[in-house]
């Protein structure tokens, strides 16, 4: 089953489109990724899915509802965690996440505790989250976010400005996720799309240039390594920069 159909989806600003003619599908608990450089349309697209802006043109569905027609019903199955860390800084992590399952009216006490040992927060639930390093801030917000038990859940750039230990841990979490519930994961580190993904979308300047495998996308861009897969469709053979520096 498709958990995302996104058909034709325009993003305009006065004087930017943020989306171009967009469309693509994501299948029920797949980890689908979102590749392409800062102003490529990324971030832009989660938030016209998750209602927090409003498309200019096209259509969505997610789980079979529809963007434009059951926005409150959609709201109840999906949640995000965004870029910057959404949680209050000065609750402890417990009334965090006693706060959000409340919010979403999905307080469950044995599901409080598992979100708690998945993401291993017991040490630390009567602590500020504002004291908590950076990685564990970020599962703190990653947890809130799935204390609501969601179908599909956003995941914009969880690991960014995170130690290389602290990222491990947090893809080990994730992968723990992978196959229970959709993902849609959004980051510049290739090395994560590769550790977490099972498909991949490459956009630029709000456009999909391609989606498939990693192991498809190597083969289409003839390269042996994502990376310069990535390079070689995003900026295309005939911009290659070749200067000398010392010419």
């Amino acid at each position: 089953m498709e958990a995302i159909s996104i058909n034709n989806i325009t993003k305009e600003y006065k004087d930017v489109i943020a989306l171009n003619d967009v469309s693509f599908t994501v299948n029920e608990g797949e980890l689908f990724g979102l590749l392409g450089v800062n102003g490529a349309g990324k971030t832009t697209l989660i938030k016209i899915l998750s209602g927090l802006t409003k498309k200019t043109s096209g259509s969505a569905k997610i789980l079979g509802l529809d963007l434009d027609e059951s926005m409150n019903e959609i709201k109840k199955i999906i949640d995000v965690s965004p870029q910057e860390t959404s949680v209050a800084p000065n609750l402890t992590v417990l009334e965090n996440l006693k706060f959000f399952a409340k919010i979403y009216d999905k307080y469950d006490e044995k599901y409080l505790k598992r979100v708690i040992e998945v993401f291993d927060l017991k040490q630390f639930l009567n602590k500020a989250v504002k004291k908590l390093s950076g990685g564990y801030q970020r599962r703190v917000s990653i947890a809130c976010a799935l204390i609501s038990k969601p179908k599909v859940l956003f995941l914009d750039e969880p690991t960014l400005g995170l130690d290389v230990i602290s990222r491990r841990e947090l893809w080990r979490i994730i992968l723990k996720l992978k196959g229970k519930i959709t993902i849609i994961l959004t980051t510049h580190y290739l090395e994560e799309i590769e550790a977490l993904c099972d498909r991949i979308l490459i956009m630029s300047k709000g456009r999909v240039l391609t989606i498939g495998t990693i192991d498809e996308i190597k083969t289409e861009a003839m390269t042996s390594t994502l990376e310069d897969a990535f390079v070689k469709i995003v900026e295309g053979e005939e911009n290659e920069k070749n200067v000398d520096l010392f010419e």
